[in-house]
């Protein structure tokens, strides 16, 4: 196996102490997976990858999608066993049948899409399915917010513990996630994508809580395609590339563009450049438009938006969380009713009440929660062509049907590996989002709105779905593209609105945009 810039853990330094020629002894491992290789049907996911996790250590792992680190992450926490190679944990051997047995032994992991309950209290789910109880067996409720409050204290949270956990910003809603987990006794905790969703403000608070429960002795693995967060944060990292471990080193001295160059390649260079020194934005599109908004209003979340996309664009929405972008989204698809405003679509005012509804205008809508719009124990033709059914395959034809549908968008969107019968549940974030883009295009939409469409995605993931993007605006689909990464938009939108906190502050066309000054309207 291809090892490179392989560099072991420093061993611990004691200052203030006499020079002795005694030579330290090394940190052992508190985690350690040598050799693991996992496959399905054809497809390696892992390929001989060894991993460590040391004592009182943030240790980012970084990788395109496809790559393994969701595989090598679901092994750990006891979701798929490995079928080649052995794990240590202090030492000694381990294999999970389950993830409560991972659980039981220090293991827990916080994913992406929160596993949290938003009708419950903040107390409710630090000690969700654990709550404390009197002799009698009813819910100690003053002994159970006493101590969650305690606990969310530790990782600098204060926070009404008996409010309901679904009226907090999402942040507030992480960290109560990451209690759960400590709570729970994890001395290893896994973070995948924390940051994906967070504004800055927000991730500099879950740093802060991380870097704390290091000083408490955790140890914590970062999963991450924000690669400036694992810099800010993380003590070493891994980068896994075609199913194998390429590197592991400290993070001190590294910089974002060495970390792409060893994940995808040195032709990485003339990207990363852009995203730091902005884009010239096109001349305007002539055409009439498809989408017209004015004054459209939702309670608590949008004030007054005004917007056009026109047919054969793409419109840029940028917006960090609570600047109600997915809100108006969700007025376009007929998932939530505004109080204000009017909605055109080609120059008919129209009044979506349904996501049928708005399927029937042609309006297509990729959410930004890829768990609620896909069926992980559905293969892939299935989920493919859930959507449209009806219109598209005769009941007395339909699975051969739905094959033949599937495989074509199975290849116009890249899916890997390119097996319409493989369960979508086995498919990297990356791979499954394509397969919800590509249930989108099997009937071609007027309105096409992209909600962080390529978010939790690594750069080359995100170039491939951002290229069938411009795909369909070539042949005339209005695209409205909402992203909270700057980057995003500044290399795909032909115009970018910024939002923040409900209103529209500002619109870019035809001029030189950065990074920066998108942020600074936000």
């Amino acid at each position: 196996m291809k090892r490179d810039d392989t560099v072991p853990y420093p061993s611990p330094v004691t200052h203030g102490s006499a020079p002795s020629t005694q030579q330290p002894r090394p940190v052992e491992p508190l985690l350690a997976l040598r050799g693991v290789t996992k496959r399905f049907g054809g497809a390696t996911a892992l390929d001989g990858v060894d991993f460590e996790l040391m004592p009182g250590e943030i240790h980012g792992l970084l990788g395109e999608n496809g790559a393994g680190k969701s595989t090598l992450m679901k092994i750990l926490s006891g979701f798929q066993a490995p079928d080649e190679g052995e794990m240590t944990l202090r030492g000694a051997p381990i294999c999970f049948s389950s993830p409560a047995e991972a659980k039981a032994h220090g293991i827990g992991m916080v994913y992406q899409e929160l596993s949290t309950i938003g009708a419950l209290s903040v107390a409710e789910n630090v000690f969700l399915g654990d709550q404390p109880t009197t002799r009698g067996g009813i819910i100690n409720w003053k002994q159970m917010n006493a101590a969650a409050e305690a606990q969310l204290r530790e990782l600098g949270v204060r926070v009404d513990v008996t409010r309901r956990l679904g009226a907090l910003p999402l942040g507030l809603q992480q960290m109560v996630e990451i209690a759960r987990i400590v709570f729970s006794g994890a001395e290893v905790v896994i973070l995948d994508e924390p940051t994906s969703a967070l504004s800055a403000p927000e991730a500099e608070r879950l740093f802060a809580s991380m870097r704390e429960l290091r000083a408490r002795g955790k140890s914590l693995i970062f999963i991450s395609h924000f690669l400036e967060d694992v810099l800010a944060v993380a003590d070493r990292v891994t980068i896994l590339k075609n199913a194998r471990r390429v590197a592991t080193m400290p993070a001190a001295g590294l910089t974002k563009q060495r970390l792409i160059e060893m994940m995808i390649g040195r032709d990485a260079s003339a990207l990363a450049a852009t995203y730091q020194e902005g884009v010239e934005l096109p001349p305007p599109v002539e055409a009439p438009p498809v989408l017209e908004i004015e004054g459209l209003s939702i309670p608590g979340a949008v004030r007054g938006a005004s917007l056009t996309v026109r047919a054969g664009e793409i419109v840029g929405l940028f917006g960090f969380l609570g600047s109600g972008m997915t809100e108006i989204a969700r007025a376009l698809f007929g998932q939530v009713q505004p109080q204000a405003g009017v909605i055109r679509l080609n120059g008919r005012p129209v009044q979506v009440h349904s996501s049928t509804q708005a399927k029937r205008l042609g309006i297509a809508y990729l959410s930004e929660n890829r768990r609620a719009t896909l069926f992980p124990r559905q293969e892939i033709y299935k989920n493919v062509t859930l959507a449209h059914l009806d219109h598209l395959v005769p009941p007395l034809f339909r699975r051969g049907s739905e094959l033949g549908i599937a495989e074509q968008m199975v290849k116009r969107t890249g899916v890997r590996p390119p097996n319409p019968h493989l369960l979508a549940g086995y498919l990297s974030g990356g791979n499954q989002q394509k397969v919800v883009l590509g249930r989108w295009l099997t009937r071609q939409p007027k309105l096409l709105i992209l909600n962080e469409p390529t978010r939790g995605m690594d750069v080359g993931a995100k170039r491939e779905v951002l290229d069938l993007i411009k795909g369909l605006k070539a042949e005339g689909v209005a695209v409205l593209l909402l992203s909270a990464e700057p980057e995003t938009v500044m290399t795909e939108a032909d115009r970018i609105l910024v939002m923040s906190k409900g209103r529209v502050t500002k619109e870019f066309a035809s001029e030189r945009v950065s990074k920066d000054l998108l942020m600074a309207h936000a």
